[in-house]
This record gives structure tokens, sequence and C-alpha cells, in this order.
């Protein structure tokens, strides 16, 4: 029996109570995970919720049909044309019932108490909109057993000046009152990625507060296909983000010039990225001149001396780096 598509364009149209939460789970090539997701999801020590899977024009749909049969009668299964994370996680959160949205990307999945803790933050914080949790890196060997926040830690009060100098960083899996998100105008879909960064900006520019904690919820594959395994695209895509508020911004105005900065900085982890990946690759000239333009901007001694080795010594360098790789990959 083929797997049914279901279709609710309002709210209302459900005669059932509305859920306290609505679980937005966007549905690309991930039908060797999503089992997995959705099962963390049916494992929650609270039930109050509904699960919203949205097909965003896989290419895998066969596969991910098969899967999604397991659980047909306890999703809504959305269907559309590819729009990307910011299209699919707008359509799951336009179709939801609950209260409050819980962002689950399909290759991730959440500790039991993952909407209990969430919830339980939100209820005695009324003044948050939004609330970020800690999660555990696998699936990677750079990052696999460290957490989130080790990587990107965050101190203080989520503003728009700490998101954008990074001092505060804000997990995607998060639990939001979809009201705020909403009205926020969700997520902008003419964002290939970093659409979640976007959004917390404008949810901050709002005047909407977001709030966090450290306790690890969420299991947060790193894999090859992930958009962010990629240092200079996510670079690239932060930078769009950035120069998309600038030009909304007067250039006399400070956040302005935290913007600028934060951008010039974007460009030079780009430049450095690319380096890095030349010298992998042997190309020890391009990798000299990206380090070099990175260094303009990052002043860093230790570049300084990387490039100086590789200036004097190219050979030496690049069999260090093969003996280290081979080690790496030993270990």
């Amino acid at each position: 029996m083929p797997f049914a598509i279901q279709e609710r364009d309002t709210r209302q149209a459900s005669t059932s109570p509305a859920p306290e939460v609505s679980v937005i789970i966007p549905a690309y090539n991930v039908s060797k995970y999503i089992g997995e997701a959705l099962d963390s999801v049916f494992k929650q020590t609270f039930q109050g919720f509904e699960v919203i899977v949205v097909n965003d024009g896989s290419p895998d749909t066969k596969q991910l049909e098969k899967v999604l049969e397991a659980y047909r009668d306890r999703i809504l299964y959305l269907t559309q044309e590819n729009k990307g994370l910011a299209g699919a996680r707008n359509s799951g959160i336009r179709a939801a019932r609950g209260t409050y949205v819980a962002l689950l990307d399909a290759d991730d999945f959440w500790e039991p108490d993952y909407l209990a803790v969430q919830l339980d933050y939100l209820h005695k914080n009324p003044e948050m909109d939004v609330v970020s949790c800690n999660s555990r890196f696998f699936g990677d060997k750079t990052y696999a057993g460290r957490t989130f926040m080790d990587v990107f830690p965050s101190d203080g009060p989520v503003t728009f000046e700490s998101l954008v100098t990074r001092k505060c960083n804000v997990f995607v899996s998060v639990t939001a009152r979809r009201e705020a998100i909403e009205q926020s105008g969700l997520f902008d879909e003419s964002l290939m990625s970093c659409e979640d960064y976007d959004l917390w900006l404008r949810l901050t520019a709002d005047g909407r507060r977001i709030g966090y904690h450290r306790k690890v919820l969420v299991n947060y594959r790193r894999h090859e296909a992930s958009l962010s395994a990629d240092p200079v695209w996510m670079a690239e895509r932060n930078s769009q983000v950035i120069e998309k508020w600038q030009r909304d911004i007067p250039p006399v105005v400070k956040e302005w010039w935290l913007l600028e900065e934060r951008r010039n900085r974007n460009v030079a982890e780009a430049d450095y990225w690319r380096a890095r990946q030349a010298f992998a690759r042997g190309d020890v000239t391009t990798a000299v001149e990206c380090f070099k333009k990175a260094n303009e901007v990052m002043r860093s001694p230790k570049l300084k001396g990387t490039i100086f080795c590789l200036r004097t010594m190219p050979n030496l360098a690049l069999r260090a780096h093969k003996i280290k790789r081979k080690l790496k990959s030993i270990a």
C-alpha cells in the first residue's frame, strides 16, 4: 500500500485537541537516519506532541516513505518541491498546532528528556521565546565526543551584538514559542544555509529573547554530506547573512560596524580554510596566498610562522603533513 500523503492547510482542520509541542523534521536524503530521529521523539518522557515530517523534494523519497510507513499513524507527512531547510521548516511551522515548536534535523536524535527539559525552561522563564540546549557531536573524528558548547561557546545573554560577535552561539535544535517565530517572519527561504542564524538575529532585533542552558539533549551527527562540514561554505553563507543585514542598517550606527567586522572575519576564515584545503592537496602556492589574505585580518603569529615555513621549506612541510594525516588515520 503506497504511503498516504496527508495535507492539512489549517490548524483548525483537526478535531483532536492541539498538542503542546509540534516537532518539525525536514527530510532530504535522510532515509537511512530518520528512523533513529523519530524513535528518539517517540521515546520522550513528555508525550504531548505532534510530529510533522516535511519531505523537501527528496531524491530518496521511495526509501524515505518505506521507512516512514512504520510511523504513518503517528506523524503528519507533508511533501513539497525542494525549497531548502528554511522552506521545509516553514512548511512544518505553518502546519503546526502546538503552542511550541521543536526543531529536529532528521540525521540527529534527542535524549529522552529533551522535550521535558526544554518545556520546563520555557514554563519557568515566560519572558523567553526560544531556548537552545547543548549537543554532543558524533560521526566526525574532528569533533566526536565533544559538545557544541565546547566548540562554539556561549557566555552571557543572547543579544544581537553577542550573536554577531559570536560571544553567543545558538544551536539549531531549539524549542520556541510558535507565535514568536511566526511574528518574526519565519526562516528566510532565500538563504541556502545559516537561515537559523538569520532568524536568531531577527528575533533579538525584534526584542524577542533567546535563552540557553548547558545540558546535552541532542546528538548532533556530522558527516561529509552535512553543509556544516564544509567550513568555506559556512563562512561564505554566514557572510551572506551579514551582508543582508548590512543592506538594512545605515553605516553610521554601531551595529553596522559590528556586522562589517564580522563580515571581514568571515572572509578571512574562508581564506584560511581554502589555504588548508590547498595545502592538503599539495598546492603550496595557493595555500600561501590564501593564508596571507587570512592573516591580514587574523594577525596570528602562529599563522605568520606557518606562512614562513611554507615559503622556505615547502617539501618538508608537505612531508610532515602527510605523516600527521597517516598517524591520525591509524588512531
